[in-house]
Formats: structure tokens, C-alpha cells, sequence
């Protein structure tokens, strides 16, 4: 016996007569019983004692399945099997199986087909649903052998859930064989009943029983409701194949889309979208420019607006896609499904033989990530990106050159300081918080963070980057001069702690106003932030100390007489305790002032970097940018639909 797939995509799926229908007032419809994204039903085929229309002929048998729905009274072609050559006994090693959200009942009618197929001019197996106005290619040689049909709750309710039905001609006159139908049903056997799973090759018998690869029975139905918010239209596919030891194996395969596969996208370009506003407020906010600049940034403005225009309406285009959450390789065209990833879906193969324990095998498949309605004439990203460095390397210009590890290292300090700012803000207010509780504990507690993120706040600018970025900007200005920032007062409190020679703070002009830029300012004005920090310390210590003495100082007196003098008590109560909130108080904000000021030169500076780079080759970098969101979107989707997978499976 020589096994082959169907002869081609749509060999066995034409229609055939329908059998007669019932009266539809006479059918009552009962549904399947399943468990939530099973199979409705799923069965085995196999054929005995065919007979073939020439007898001297070797038959090629394909059965095609279809369905007679209870209330139109229509046959749809479902399925078929793989073709079987050379044998009038077929096993037949491909399956039928009905998703849990097919319209199928108890009362549905199968109607199963056998054809002898003649002419085989591709190698390909058919398991999929056929629009019902196609028929099959004219080339295709086959011929009709027999027909049968069955009820599914006889399936259902058969003893053995084995059907054993006649094969008749289309007359419905001569018997041309048997065809065998098994049930498929989740857990019937443990593994200890699996001896009688056998295959007799001289009687053709098959008795199979399959554990389902269902989401449920693998991971428990804790992972359900998370699994069906994120896979969408399961397609579920049963084989088997006979073992060494004459039995089977057998495979459920369950291919699904996600909703990430669009849904992820759509939160990038929103994200991208939201940068852009804000570099393009940024960029409006670096001040006054000498004209040449200030003419570049109008012009980068300008195209940057145009970006986010194209970014809004490609994300207003997707979220009206509400149908499926596949896109096949034939839209890789189209320009509002370019950030979504080629035919992304996830597939589950659990397999199971007797006395073995089951294996499943997850695969994500996905098209390569590429922009593809960009087109590749130039070449791609790669290609694009190398040849746009070198050019920017070579070309003599008059801008101030950044690499592309410059322009990361700018974009990533300006990342730290959105992260640092706030935080260290907040932690400086939960020393206040503390100081007004009055709490030695709760202080050094505060104090230990503050003086952790304020230290990682100071070690983001200490990269050389800030200060050529500093001195560019300054030749950028109008004269080379800046307009004077109000300088915060140092207060006397700050004042009086500093003790242990730490230096008046002062608020500077981040660029002086002489023609020689000064080089060391930014240090002093970037110091000033550890500075004050130290006379937090300072202060915070001082005040615990004292806290500390005056405790002692009482308890001792307290211990000489147990009678407590009224006269001391007075005296304590007419001078209450320190207050520490308005010791630290005016310390914390000159702390946050001059944050403020570090976090407004180093943004304006490093800005100023940024928008040397886009106004180097418009609208060339834009549409690179434009390109690698593009791939980047389709890879980070692919990448997180896989880990959502494997967490909708985890067992």
C-alpha cells in the first residue's frame, strides 16, 4: 500500500446530489457537549473491500467529506482526505475535525464520498473548507465510487462510537464497500488500556482514541479566559500514523491568529506618535537661534508634522480593522497594514503514541520583518542605514557631526532624565514627609533614597556628549549669547549648615555672555546638584544628633527622681521640639531648583543634537526612521506573540 497526499488543491471537493432532506419541522437541534475550545467532533476514516471499476485497476482512493446542515438542507464541502494508492483496504491517516465555534448538531448529516483518482498533477493535501460556487479543475481525472452518509448523534451514540456504513452507488443500488467511521473522543483510555490500540493491516481496523490538545486540558482552565483574549479563529487538524510496533500515533495540530498581531502595532505608532509631539515641542523650546538654525528647525518642524499626520492616519486605518487579526502574504503592499507582521499565526502539535509520555512542539511562523510597500530598489534597511552613515561621513557640511552612537547615547539620557527627575522629586518629598513626623528612622529611611537616585540623577550627566552638545548649541545662538534664567536665592538656613566648607550654590547662565564659551560651567552648575544634596546630609544628621542628646538629656534626668519636677515640665512643654520640615524645607528646593536648571540645559543641548541629525538629509532620515518603526514594530509583535504563547500554555 502506497500512501500520497490529495492530487490537487481542490481534487474530490466538487458537489454531489443531495440526499433527501428530512422534513425541517420535524428536526429538533441538540448541540454538541464539549468543553470550551475542543473540537466539536472529530473521527478517522478507513475503507475495506472497495471495488474498482476496472478490476484489473489498483485503486486511489480520497474521501471527500461534506455537510448537510439541518436547517437549509444544504451540502457544504468540509474536508477530504489524503489520497491512499494501490490498495481496496484504506487506512486513511488523515482525520476530520469540527471547531468548537462550527454550526454542527446532533442532527447534522455527514455525507462521506469515495472517489478513484486518476490523475494526480500536484502533491498536496486538502483539509480546508471550499467556497461552494468553486468546482474542481476540469484536468483533474477521477471517478465516482461510492457514497454514505450518517447522522452525528448516531456517531455519537453508537456503541462502540464506530460507525461501519455501505459504500452504495449514486442510485443508491450496489453495495461497492464499507467505510469506517471512529470517533475521536478526549480521554476515553488511560494509559494503562492502551494495548488494544492496534492496527490490523489484513482487516483494516482502526480503533483510535486521541487526548485532546485543548487549551484547557493542558494548562487548566485558569489559562482560558487569558488564551481566548488573545488567540483568535483556532484551525484544528487530526492525524495519525502507524509506529515500528504496529500501533499509532497520534497528532492534534491547532493553528491560531492573535489579536497582537494588530493590537501591538497599533500601541507603537501611538508611542511613536507621542515622541514626535513632544521632540517637536522640545525642539520649539531650545530658544532663540541664529537665522541659519532657526530656518532648519522651521524645516524640520515642518516635516516632522507631516510624519505624525502619516502615523495618525495609519493608525486611524487599522483600528477599523475589526475582522480578522491575519495578515496573509498577499497585503505585505498594503501601506496601512505596514507595521503589522506577515502571516503571523501560532501552532501547537501535541503527540501522542501508547506508553509514551506526550511531546508538543510549539512553532511561531512569520514573515521576515521588512518594509515592504517601501520597496527594496535601493535595498533595505541594512543597506539603506550603511549607506546613509557613510555619506554623512564623507560629505563635507556644516553641521557639527554625531554618530549614530552619539545620537542613541543623547536619546538615551534624555530617557534617564524624564525617569530620574521625577523620582528624585518624589523622594524629596517623602523626606519632608518624614521630617514633619518627626521620625529619626523614618528620616535616614528617606534620606537613603534620596541620596541613591540623586546620585544616579548626577551620573547621567557625566558623559563628554552633554558638554560638546553644551558648546554647539552655543554657537547656535543668536551672537553666540543666552537670555539670563532667574536665579533661585540660596537660603539661609542652606546657608548656616554648610559648615564643613561646602561653597555658596549659584544658579549660572548655562552659556556666558562673553564671546569664550566657558567650558567649565557646566560642571560647576552640574555640581551644584551633589552639593546640595550634601547639605541635606549634612543638615538631616545634624538634626538626628541633636534629636539624639536632647533624649538622652532627659531620660538622665528622669532616672535620678522618679517624681518628675513640675518646674522641668513646664520648661519642656514652653520649648517644644525642633521642627525638621522647616529646617529641610528650603534646602529641598534649592536641591529641586537646581535639578530643574541641570535637566533644562542638558534637554535643550541634547535636543540641539537630535536635530542636527534630522536636518542633515530631509527627508531622508525621516523616511529611514519611517522604515525602521516599520521593522521594529513587526518584530517586537512576533517576539510578544510568542511569549504570550507560551504563557497561554504554560503547564
Amino acid at each position: 500500500m502506497e500512501i500520497k497526499e490529495e492530487g490537487t488543491s481542490e481534487e474530490g471537493q466538487h458537489f454531489l446530489p443531495a440526499a433527501q432532506a428530512n422534513d425541517p419541522e420535524d428536526i429538533q437541534f441538540t448541540s454538541i457537549q464539549k468543553s470550551p475550545n475542543e473540537p466539536q467532533l472529530e473521527f478517522i476514516l478507513a475503507c475495506k473491500d472497495l471495488v474498482a471499476p476496472v478490476s484489473d485497476r489498483k485503486l486511489n482512493t480520497v474521501v471527500q467529506v461534506s455537510v448537510i446542515h439541518p436547517v437549509e438542507q444544504t451540502l457544504t464541502r468540509y474536508s477530504s482526505t489524503e489520497i491512499v494508492e494501490g490498495t481496496k483496504d484504506p487506512l486513511f491517516l488523515t482525520g476530520v475535525t469540527f471547531p468548537s465555534d462550527y454550526p454542527i448538531y446532533e442532527e447534522t448529516r455527514i455525507k462521506l464520498t469515495v472517489y478513484d483518482v486518476k490523475d494526480k498533477p500536484h502533491d498536496t493535501i486538502r483539509t480546508s473548507v471550499l467556497p461552494e460556487h468553486k468546482d474542481p479543475p476540469p484536468e483533474v481525472a477521477r471517478s465516482f465510487l461510492g457514497c454514505a452518509s450518517f447522522k452525528v448523534g448516531e456517531l455519537l451514540k453508537s456503541k462502540e462510537q464506530l460507525l461501519s456504513l455501505s459504500l452504495r452507488t449514486s442510485d443508491g443500488g450496489k453495495v461497492v464497500g464499507t467505510i469506517e467511521v471512529s470517533l475521536v473522543k478526549m480521554g476515553e483510555i488511560e494509559d494503562g488500556d492502551t494495548d488494544h490500540i492496534t492496527t490490523d493491516v489484513q482487516g483494516q481496523k482502526c480503533a483510535l482514541v486521541y487526548d485532546s490538545t485543548a487549551p484547557e486540558s493542558l494548562s487548566g482552565k485558569e489559562n482560558l479566559p487569558f488564551m481566548n483574549a488573545v488567540l483568535r479563529n483556532p484551525v484544528c487538524k487530526l492525524y495519525r500514523f502507524p509506529t515500528s510496533d504496529n500501533k499509532w500515533m497520534r497528532i492534534r495540530e491547532q493553528m491560531s491568529e492573535s489579536i497582537l498581531s494588530f493590537h501591538i502595532p497599533k500601541e507603537l505608532i501611538s508611542l511613536h506618535i507621542k515622541e514626535d509631539l513632544c521632540r517637536n515641542q522640545e525642539l520649539k523650546e531650545l530658544g532663540d537661534l541664529s537665522p541659519h538654525w532657526d530656518n532648519l528647525r522651521n524645516n524640520v518642524l515642518s516635516h516632522c508634522d507631516q510624519m505624525v499626520t502619516m502615523y495618525q492616519d495609519i493608525l486611524t486605518e487599522l483600528s477599523k480593522e475589526t475582522g480578522s487579526s491575519f495578515k496573509s502574504s498577499s497585503s505585505k503592499g498594503e501601506k496601512t497594514l505596514e507595521f503589522v507582521p506577515i502571516n503571523l499565526h501560532l501552532q501547537r502539535m501535541q503527540v501522542h503514541s501508547p506508553h509514551l509520555k506526550d511531546a508538543l512542539y510549539d512553532v511561531i511562523t512569520v514573515g521576515a520583518p521588512a518594509a515592504h510597500f517601501q520597496g527594496f530598489k535601493n535595498g533595505g534597511l541594512r543597506k539603506l542605514l550603511h549607506r546613509f552613515e557613510t555619506e554623512r561621513r564623507n560629505t563635507g557640511y556644516q553641521f557639527i557631526y554625531y554618530s549614530p552612537e552619539n545620537t542613541a547615547k543623547a536619546k538615551e539620557v534624555l530617557s534617564s532624565i524624564n525617569q530620574l527627575q521625577p523620582l528624585v522629586a518624589t523622594h524629596a518629598d517623602l523626606l519632608l514627609t518624614s521630617a514633619s513626623q518627626h521620625s529619626p528612622d523614618s528620616l535616614r529611611s528617606s534620606l537613603k533614597l534620596l541620596s541613591e537616585k540623586t546620585e544616579l540623577f548626577v551620573h547621567a550627566f557625566k558623559d563628554q556628549l552633554v558638554r560638546s552638545a553644551l558648546l554647539a548649541l552655543y554657537t547656535a545662538r543668536p551672537g553666540g549669547i543666552l537670555r539670563k534664567p532667574p536665579s533661585p536665592k540660596v537660603s539661609t538656613e542652606e546657608k548656616s549648615s554648610q559648615h564643613d566648607s561646602p561653597q555658596q550654590l549659584r544658579r549660572q547662565d548655562s552659556i556666558p555672555h562673553h564671546s569664550d564659551y566657558d567650558e567649565e560651567e557646566w560642571d560647576r552648575v552640574w555640581a551644584n546638584v551633589g552639593k546640595s544634596l550634601n547639605c541635606i546630609i549634612a543638615k538631616v544628621d545634624k538634626l538626628i544628633e541633636r534629636d539624639s542628646r536632647n533624649d538622652k538629656s532627659t531620660g538622665g534626668d528622669s532616672s535620678k527622681d522618679g517624681d518628675a519636677d513640675p518646674n522641668l515640665e513646664d520648661s519642656l512643654t514652653s520649648h517644644p521640639r525642633e521642627d525638621w520640615y522647616e529646617q529641610l524645607h528650603p534646602l529641598i528646593l534649592t536641591l529641586k531648583e537646581c535639578m530643574a536648571e541641570v535637566v533644562n540645559r542638558a534637554k535643550q543641548s541634547l535636543t540641539f543634537v537630535l536635530l542636527q541629525e534630522l536636518a542633515y538629509s530631509l527627508p531622508q532620515c525621516l523616511m529611514l526612521t519611517l522604515r525602521r518603526d516599520i521593522v521594529f514594530s513587526q518584530a517586537v509583535t512576533k517576539s510578544e506573540c510568542w511569549r504570550t504563547w507560551l504563557s497561554a500554555f504554560q503547564t
